[in-house]
C-alpha cells in the first residue's frame, strides 16, 4: 500500500469514486488534525494506481469519433440532396426520350431552340457591325426590331403544331438575307481606296494602339510613323519610324512590313548628316522620299531613299514663329492624299493662320496656295484627305476634335465637329494615308492609328 496525502477533501471525489465502498469501511481512510489545525485525510489506494492518462486518451478518442460521425452525416445529407436532383434529371430525361420515341413531331422543341441560338448569334453580329461603324442608323434599329420580333414568334409558335415551323423558317431566311446584304453594303469593311466621291469625313474609329516606339522608351515623345503614301513597286508594305527625345529630327528607320515594325527589325536606317538635320516631326514618306523640315536654311527638304540624294526648297513666306499647340518647331507640316503632295504653314502676312500649299513633285516647288481661317497656334495638328484640309484641337485630356475643314476645290472653309478619342493627351504627328484610308498618329511615344469613314451620301 502507498499512502497519498490530500489537503482538501472535495478534490478527492473523482479519485475516490474508483475505490470500492468496502475499502472505505475497512480502514483504508483515516483522518487527523495538522499542526495548523487543518483536517488531514490519509487514503491508502491499492497497488494499481488510477489510470488518468488512459481516461484522457479515451475522452480524446470519443471526441474524434463524434466529429467524424458528424462529418459523415453531413456528407449523407449532401449526397441525399444531390441524389434527389439526379433522380429528377433522370426522370426528365426519361420523359424526353419517351416523347421523342413516341412521335417525330416532338423534335420541334430542339428545332426552336436551335433557332433561338441562331437569333442570338445574329443579334451579336448586328452589334458588332454597329460598333465597327461607330454610329447608329435606322437600318440597325430595324434589324434589332426584326430580331426581337422573330424571338417572340419563336416563343409563340413553340406551343403550336409542327406545321408552323415552316413559317418561321421562311421569315428567318428573309432576315438572314437582309443581314447578308447589310454586310455587303458596309464599305468600312473594305474601304474604297482612291475614291473621293464623298462629302468629307463622317467619323473616325476608336484608336488602335499598336505599341510603344521602337526605342521602347517613353522619353521618345517626339517623332512619327506610318506608311509610304505613294509607294513604289515592291515597297507597298513598307513602314517608317523616327523617334526623338526633342523636336529635332536626325534618324529614320524603315521596315519591310508591319510584322517587322512590331518586331523592331528594320532593314534600313538613315542618319541625317551634318547640315541636313531636321526639326518639327511633321514629316512623311511619299514616293520613296522623306519630306521633312530643314533647319539651316529654314526650308522644306527631302531625302530620296533610293539614291540617298538630298534636296531643299525655301518658302519665303513661311514663318518660324507659328507652331502647333502640342509641340514647338512644327512650322512646316507635310501631307499627302489622293490628289498629291502638300505642305501647310503660317506666315506673318496670314497673321498665324494656316496656308495650304500644293507641291509640284517634279520641280519640288510650290504650284498653288490657299489661305484658311484656322489659327495654327490654336490647332493641335492638320492633315489632308481628298484635297480637303482638316484641322484638329483638344477638347479634353482624352478627346480630340476635327473642328475645321477647308476644301481646296471650292476654296471654302467651314467649322465642323468630329470628335475622336486620344490614347494620351499630346501627339506630335498626325497624317492621313490614301493607300489604306487611315490616320497615323504618334501619340506621346506610341504608335496609334484610326480608320477614316467618309460620308458617301
Amino acid at each position: 500500500m502507498s499512502p497519498v496525502l490530500l489537503l482538501l477533501l472535495p478534490a478527492l471525489s473523482p479519485a475516490l469514486a474508483w475505490i470500492p465502498v468496502e475499502d472505505w469501511e475497512s480502514g483504508n481512510v483515516t483522518a487527523s488534525v495538522g499542526e495548523s489545525g487543518q483536517c488531514l485525510c490519509h487514503v491508502y489506494l491499492p497497488d494499481t494506481t488510477f489510470p488518468a492518462d488512459r481516461v484522457e486518451h479515451m475522452q480524446q478518442v470519443s471526441k474524434d469519433l463524434i466529429l467524424e460521425v458528424e462529418i459523415q452525416m453531413n456528407k449523407m445529407v449532401s449526397y441525399e440532396g444531390k441524389l434527389e436532383v439526379y433522380l429528377k434529371e433522370l426522370k426528365d430525361l426519361t420523359m424526353r426520350v419517351d416523347m421523342m420515341q413516341s412521335s417525330a413531331d416532338n423534335y420541334i422543341k430542339l428545332d426552336f431552340e436551335l433557332l433561338r441560338i441562331e437569333l442570338r448569334e445574329f443579334e451579336a453580329l448586328v452589334s458588332q457591325l454597329k460598333d465597327s461603324l461607330n454610329s447608329s442608323s435606322p437600318m440597325f434599329d430595324s434589324l434589332y426590331t426584326e430580331i426581337h420580333n422573330m424571338t417572340l414568334i419563336v416563343n409563340q409558335l413553340e406551343t403550336f403544331d409542327r406545321s408552323n415551323l415552316e413559317v418561321i423558317r421562311i421569315e428567318f431566311a428573309k432576315l438572314q438575307k437582309k443581314l447578308e446584304e447589310c454586310q455587303k453594303d458596309q464599305e468600312f469593311i473594305k474601304p474604297d481606296i482612291g475614291n473621293c466621291n464623298h462629302t468629307g469625313i463622317m467619323s473616325l474609329s476608336k484608336p488602335m494602339v499598336v505599341q510603344l516606339n521602337a526605342h521602347l522608351s517613353s522619353s521618345y515623345q517626339y517623332g512619327g510613323w506610318g506608311k509610304d503614301s505613294k509607294p513604289v513597286r515592291g515597297y507597298e508594305s513598307m513602314y517608317y519610324y523616327g523617334g526623338y527625345s526633342s523636336s529635332a529630327v536626325y534618324d529614320f528607320y524603315l521596315y519591310s512590313n508591319y510584322d517587322n515594325l512590331i518586331l523592331r527589325s528594320s532593314f534600313q536606317k538613315h542618319h541625317l548628316p551634318n547640315g541636313w538635320e531636321g526639326t518639327g516631326n511633321n514629316y512623311i514618306v511619299h514616293g520613296n522620299s522623306i519630306y521633312y523640315q530643314h533647319n539651316t536654311p529654314f526650308s522644306m527638304s527631302k531625302l530620296n531613299l533610293t539614291s540617298t540624294k538630298y534636296d531643299y526648297r525655301v518658302i519665303s513666306a513661311a514663318s518660324e514663329r507659328f507652331s502647333y499647340s502640342y509641340s514647338e518647331n512644327q512650322n512646316l507640316d507635310f501631307a499627302a492624299d489622293e490628289t498629291g503632295l502638300w505642305v501647310m504653314y503660317a506666315s506673318d502676312v496670314s497673321k498665324g493662320k494656316i496656308i495650304i500649299a500644293k507641291i509640284d513633285e517634279k520641280s519640288f516647288g510650290i504650284e498653288d496656295e490657299w489661305n484658311t481661317d484656322a489659327f495654327k497656334q490654336l490647332t493641335g495638328n492638320a492633315f489632308m484627305a481628298c484635297g480637303v484640309m482638316y484641322a484638329t484641337r483638344s477638347v479634353d485630356l482624352n478627346t480630340e476634335e476635327i473642328f475645321y475643314a477647308f476644301d481646296t476645290k471650292t476654296n471654302e472653309g467651314k467649322h465642323v465637329s468630329i470628335p475622336f478619342q486620344k490614347f494620351q493627351e499630346k501627339y506630335t504627328n498626325l497624317d492621313y494615308n490614301p493607300t489604306d484610308q487611315k490616320l497615323y498618329m504618334y501619340n506621346n511615344g506610341y504608335y496609334v492609328s484610326y480608320n477614316v469613314k467618309f460620308n458617301k451620301e
